[in-house]
């Protein structure tokens, strides 16, 4: 079985929207969160999904499932004082049908440009390794900086990987690091993969597509909408090209 959890319990201070969580915005006629979860939901492997939401929004997302026809959602929790609390909530939650060998995929709730193939791939990558990453190699030299100001240490780029999500794990693998975590105090690990690396496990890396965009501040929602644009344009353009080969 492979299920997902979704976890979209943050307020997106850094979008500086106070009404409306950033997952909820609407892009192109949808609320983001609900692209996200149409992506898993259409995907054939996926099973079924678990969605850990800010608790006081829960009412709403589920009101938008039904709305839009989104499948699979065999669950909404409440989500967590943080990142790691709302994902630990939702994988309790899929735990209870899941059995050790069984694949959870883990997304943040903010990436609808996720494509049918990077689940795919990332469901054959963690049947193999157990964990599964997609990442991007860094484009951009990368510097050190304490302090915002001073810089002495630079990175070779060449050797640099920006993480994105899906991330996949056994429910064995992930259960005992979270587990792990609460043994050892971990309260707020950035990510699942950099939690099993604080762990002392190996993490698996695949390609990831540049394309998938988490949306976290105002100038990546232009870079979504920008995209959704663009692809409605090339439609466009198909048909004005087809009628002009007719002529």
């Amino acid at each position: 079985m492979v299920s997902t959890v979704i976890f979209a319990g943050g307020v997106g201070a850094r979008m500086n929207n106070r009404d409306i969580p950033k997952q909820f915005l609407v892009v192109d006629g949808k609320p983001i969160i609900i692209r996200t979860l149409e992506v898993f939901s259409g995907h054939p492997e996926v099973d079924e999904i678990v969605v850990a939401c800010l608790e006081s929004w829960i009412e709403e997302l589920q009101r938008l499932i039904v709305q839009f026809g989104v499948t699979k959602v065999r669950a909404v929790v409440p989500g967590g004082a943080n990142g790691f609390a709302s994902i630990h909530n939702g994988l309790m939650e899929a735990a209870r049908s899941a059995k050790e060998d069984d694949i959870v995929l883990i997304c943040d709730g903010v990436r609808p440009m996720i494509t049918g193939q990077l689940v795919s791939d990332c469901i054959r990558e963690t049947r193999i390794y157990e964990n599964a990453v997609p990442a991007v190699s860094s484009i951009d030299s990368v510097l050190e900086s304490f302090d915002g100001s001073s810089v002495k240490k630079s990175y070779n780029r060449r050797t640099m990987f920006i993480t994105q999500a899906p991330q996949g794990y056994t429910f064995r693998k992930i259960l005992w690091a979270h587990e792990e975590a609460s043994r050892r105090g971990i309260t707020n690990p950035i990510s699942s993969c950099e939690l099993l690396l604080e762990l002392g496990e190996e993490i698996h890396i695949f390609p990831g597509e540049r394309q998938n965009i988490k949306v976290t501040t105002r100038e990546d929602l232009y870079t979504l909408r920008s995209g959704y644009y663009y692809n409605r344009y090339r439609a466009f353009a198909k048909e004005e090209l087809a009628y002009e080969q007719e002529d």
